[in-house]
């Protein structure tokens, strides 16, 4: 039986499938399972992923429903203990898997497995990351969760394992939710279980790469329904904090294509004190000039210049 069962789901990835697998092929801890669920593919995925020989990968194949449908696929058929997720576009470095492993010996109760990660903005820029509260060499299990999920998440999708235990419990993640699927289904888990942290860099998340679900517009997708949270949130002021930052970030992006009533709506149920001054003073921009100032620092990050009024 593999320890783990690495998925990756597939949506016209044919330019950087191969690259990911071969890092996958490259991991220094062997045992494992891949299993890769092609979303409905219109390019040349599939044609790549069938030049691979190799007996440890099994494709599976469904109509286009959505990143969290493939996944969830993918984790009705793994055999592995612990379940690693795998963007078709982002790749790891060698020792990804043999850290997730050691992490997982040494704190076999947490809900979450977390490497260190990378983000790739330009084709030559990497932007490091750091956690407040969180020293650089610290490993093990996080002291708050939430707390420390700031500027940056802890739990990033492709630096991470989940045992599948958990996974069933929870139903996975959640199919009517198109973008923040992942912050939901961490959120859940971070809620219930501890979650560990390694102090290794074995991920690189490529932002770079175009036309990702991220980067989909706003008005397109679905959000996961925060409400679901706001009992927790009670009793948990570093979980509203971090959904705070959430609400805004999707309210500011509402804001900017000149949907008030659904930027209100977000807006409305956010503690001010968890975005800071500069970011109410954001809100209350004209919409025109929001959207001017979002493609300008999206362009910069681009061209490797950072920053965020989220720190």
């Amino acid at each position: 039986m593999p320890f783990f069962s690495i998925i990756i789901p597939v949506y016209n990835k044919a330019e950087y499938i191969h690259t990911t697998l071969k890092s996958v092929f490259a991991q220094k801890y062997q045992n494992f399972e891949i299993i890769i669920v092609d979303d409905g593919s219109t390019d040349e995925s599939i044609k790549k992923i069938n030049q691979i020989t190799d007996s440890r990968i099994t494709l599976f194949k469904q109509e286009n429903k959505g990143v969290s449908t493939a996944r969830n696929l993918g984790i009705k058929q793994a055999k592995g203990k612990l379940i690693a997720f795998l963007d078709a576009d982002d790749y790891w470095l060698p020792n990804h898997l043999e850290e997730l492993f050691l992490l997982y010996s040494d704190f076999p109760n947490c809900g979450i497995y977390c490497n260190l990660y990378t983000i790739k903005t330009t084709e030559k820029y990497f932007q490091e990351i750091n956690f407040r509260g969180i020293e650089k060499n610290f490993r093990g299990i996080v002291p708050n969760y939430f707390y420390s999920s700031k500027p940056f998440r802890i739990a990033w999708t492709s630096a991470l394992a989940i045992p599948k235990n958990i996974l069933d419990l929870i139903n996975g993640f959640n199919e009517n939710s198109t973008i923040g699927e992942d912050i939901e289904l961490w959120t859940h888990i971070g809620i219930n279980y501890p979650v560990a942290l390694s102090n290794k860099k074995t991920a690189i998340y490529n932002y770079h790469i175009p036309f990702s679900l991220s980067k989909k517009r706003i008005d397109s997708v679905q959000l996961m329904n925060f409400i679901q949270f706001e009992k927790d949130e009670l009793t948990n002021k570093y979980l509203k904090e971090f959904l705070d930052v959430y609400r805004f970030f999707y309210a500011i992006q509402f804001k900017a294509i000149g949907n008030n009533k659904k930027a209100q709506e977000l807006f409305k149920n956010i503690d001010k004190r968890n975005i800071g001054l500069q970011n109410l003073l954001l809100f209350f921009l004209p919409s025109a000039l929001l959207k001017s100032l979002y493609f300008i620092k999206q362009k910069l990050k681009y061209l490797g210049i950072e920053f965020s009024t989220y720190n």
